[in-house]
């Protein structure tokens, strides 16, 4: 049954593709400029130099800057520190992408890896910044507090995903790895930039697919379920609508909280070797997108 849904699906959405060219065309073109002009400059040179500080143990000078105050805030490890550093700078999907890669060197535990999965896969302050307030919002006076909610929601939603994975304060054990010697070569280089390329084609892929998809949905009735399917898409399709900010404001955050369905499907890609399960981590994004709906609610109506 489960391979016939699937069949159905891919099917129908080949046959609409046909039955709507241009769309299909706008979409890929609207995908393909997203990554080349944004994501791929952004985001590719952060991969390679993250690949190389895990590899050749560097991680631990980042670590040790952010050590005091993150490990006491998140009860996580010394390496789990850079994974919290890099998810909450970086954007989608750095964050799952850093932690599978600590996961498959073995310098967290499994355990902890779907813990740091759960609060620090985030979007990137840049693309707040740049993107949601002054392209969209087009209004600097909500800068610092869309910055605090979008911050806040995970940060809270932490303290309560650690009870599942029984974290306790100290119970994070100190790596053994923090005397490794630091070895680089031009080999381990070029491993790292061809994971980094292999890295960013998929997202790249990822996000043209759905920016198709979203292309295509837009001629259905289906109004409800278009922005969540990528959140550059849907926030702008969210914004053109003559909605008040009241109204917006809230939907935009929780949207951009959850991520959408396209950085779903990149982080899942990108956690597959690790296995983690990316079934908690939806589940973990929704609850931490209500919250931010919320916490922006209160925002927009009774403090701004």
């Amino acid at each position: 049954m489960k391979k016939i849904v699937s069949l159905f699906i891919i099917v129908g959405f080949f046959v609409i593709m046909l039955i709507f060219p241009r769309q299909t065309f706008e979409g890929a073109s609207n995908g393909l400029l997203l990554w080349f002009q944004i994501v791929l400059p952004t985001l590719l040179p952060f991969i390679i130099l993250s690949n190389l500080l895990i590899h050749t143990n560097a991680v631990t000078y980042i670590s040790s800057i952010v050590k005091p105050f993150v490990q006491r805030l998140f009860r996580v490890s010394d390496y789990g520190c850079y994974a919290v550093f890099v998810g909450f700078l970086c954007g989608y999907p750095m964050g799952a992408k850093v932690v599978a890669d600590l996961i498959q060197t073995e310098k967290i535990s499994q355990r902890e890896g779907q813990y740091l999965l759960s609060f620090c896969n985030n979007t990137s302050p840049m693309f707040i910044i740049s993107f949601i307030v002054m392209q969209q919002f087009k209004n600097e006076s909500l800068l610092l507090g869309t910055l605090m909610i979008l911050y806040l929601a995970p940060v809270l939603c932490s303290f309560v995903f650690r009870r599942f994975y029984q974290v306790k304060k100290h119970s994070y054990s100190e790596t053994n790895h923090s005397k490794e010697a630091f070895l680089f070569d031009f080999n381990l280089l070029d491993n790292c930039i061809m994971n980094g390329f292999e890295t960013i084609t998929k997202v790249g892929g990822y996000i043209i697919l759905f920016s198709i998809l979203f292309a295509l949905i837009k001629q259905f009735p289906l109004v409800w379920l278009i922005p969540t399917l990528e959140i550059s898409c849907g926030i702008s399709y969210i914004t053109s609508l003559a909605i008040p900010l009241a109204t917006v404001y809230p939907y935009v955050l929780a949207l951009t909280s959850f991520g959408g369905f396209c950085a779903i499907a990149q982080t899942n890609s990108m956690i597959q070797e690790s296995k983690l399960s990316i079934l908690p981590y939806i589940t973990q994004k929704l609850i931490t997108a209500f919250l931010t709906y919320l916490l922006a609610s209160i925002y927009i109506n009774y403090i701004y």
